[in-house]
């Protein structure tokens, strides 16, 4: 359910602008889930249920006032989030459910944000300068009677600029600079403490200790244009404090894995991004984008708490790695055009081992009918059905691989009409 109102007001200075807004949003997840235990000389019938009612309440106002040079954007947001959860563990004969993990729990957060951002543009510069603050206030509230996890939470008051800086040097070459600091925070769910059983060996756990992470983006890049397309090249710096992950772990004499969300400290890539355009004529145009890095994590130390308190140590890690995405559209006729973009991403880092490459196509063709107001069209995602992701993870006394396989490979037909 969801509940919008939008109030805006119109300035007789063109450009000048001030616009409100309120939202609110209800989800509920009302989820059952069972399973059959067999063993050989048993078999058990277990259950969970959840109950979790998400109740979110945004209020922002965005105000824009034109300048003799360039113009000058501010606005402030609020934020409250509250999730209460239940989860009821329902134990079968011989059950492996952890029943004392069960209960409730109620998360809530609270954001107020305000930021102010100037823009300027002229016949050789581009800038774009900006500041966010922000304070966050979250709090979650654990049943006493849970086997490990108490009540935690944070709260923090933290600036994240932004600058974007443009020099054209001519009608076709161009320098810029970029730099942003961004925050990625726990979603209720990467701290929720109940244990999920939809793998029968590796059981994911939250953890009401994970904190957010921080990170500071810089790339410099150079683009040349030319009548049939353009290049853009750009170096580029990525480092991330606080690095969220699972951090997965046995618990002896069991086999079972359980994988827990930790901060697992710093992680940094640098490397260069080209992208290439070509128009061939009015039959075809060709997209290349290249990215090449070295991946980093540092070595780092985590405890996890669940089932039982353990430390957890990994030494730095290393690897190239990057892309390759080439896209296509032809023109077969003047009403038929056809169109693909295929990927490929090299194997890369996790904090507890690796992901393997993967690589995946997607087509598509349109026909243009009706005198242009109508379209017909057949499109494909994950043709190959090659876009799995395979996944090697490496700990104290175990070693295991995981393919996830996503509802990517979808094929889709329909009609379009404008009136």
């Amino acid at each position: 359910m969801t509940a919008t109102a939008n109030w805006q007001h119109k300035f007789k200075q063109p450009g000048r602008s001030f616009n409100g807004g309120f939202n609110y949003t209800f989800h509920r997840e009302d989820e059952k889930y069972f399973f059959t235990n067999t063993m050989p000389t048993f078999t058990g019938q277990d259950a969970f249920k959840l109950l979790s009612d998400e109740n979110v309440f945004d209020l922002n106002a965005d105000y824009v006032q034109p300048l003799k040079y360039g113009r000058f954007e501010t606005g402030i947001k609020f934020r409250y989030r509250f999730i209460p959860t239940n989860m009821q563990f329902i134990p079968g004969i011989n059950s492996p459910l952890d029943t004392t993990a069960g209960g409730w729990a109620d998360y809530s957060e609270l954001i107020p944000a305000a930021y102010g951002t100037y823009v300027f543009e002229n016949k050789n510069f581009e800038v774009e300068a900006g500041l966010r603050v922000e304070y966050v206030k979250i709090f979650y509230d654990v049943n006493p009677y849970h086997v490990t996890y108490k009540s935690d939470g944070y709260d923090y008051t933290q600036p994240f600029p932004n600058l974007r800086v443009a020099y054209k040097m001519s009608t076709n070459h161009a320098l810029s600079f970029f730099y942003n600091r961004r925050v990625d925070r726990p979603s209720e769910v990467d701290i929720r403490i109940f244990p999920k059983y939809d793998d029968a060996e590796i059981i994911k756990v939250g953890n009401p200790g994970l904190r957010p992470q921080f990170t500071s983006n810089y790339e410099l890049g150079y683009k040349t244009n030319w009548e049939q397309g353009y290049l853009y090249g750009a170096a580029y710096h990525r480092e991330t404090q606080a690095t969220i992950t699972r951090i997965s772990r046995t618990v002896p004499p069991s086999n079972l894995i359980y994988a827990i969300f930790q901060n697992a400290g710093r992680s940094y890539s640098t490397g260069v991004e080209i992208v290439l355009t070509h128009a061939f004529g009015k039959w075809a145009n060709l997209s290349l984008n290249l990215n090449g890095y070295r991946n980093t994590i540092e070595a780092f130390t985590v405890e996890n708490r669940y089932p039982v308190g353990s430390i957890f140590s990994a030494p730095e890690q290393q690897l190239n790695s990057g892309s390759i995405k080439l896209n296509g559209l032809f023109h077969l006729s003047n009403d038929v055009d056809l169109q693909f973009t295929g990927s490929y991403l090299a194997p890369d880092i996790i904090p507890q081992g690796k992901i393997y490459a993967r690589y995946t196509l997607d087509t598509g063709i349109k026909k243009t009918i009706q005198e242009g107001k109508g379209e017909v069209f057949l499109n494909a995602s994950d043709l190959l059905n090659t876009l799995r992701v395979k996944k090697e993870v490496r700990g104290d006394g175990f070693y295991y691989l995981s393919t996830d396989y996503y509802e990517t490979q979808v094929i889709r037909i329909g009609y379009n009409y404008k009136f």
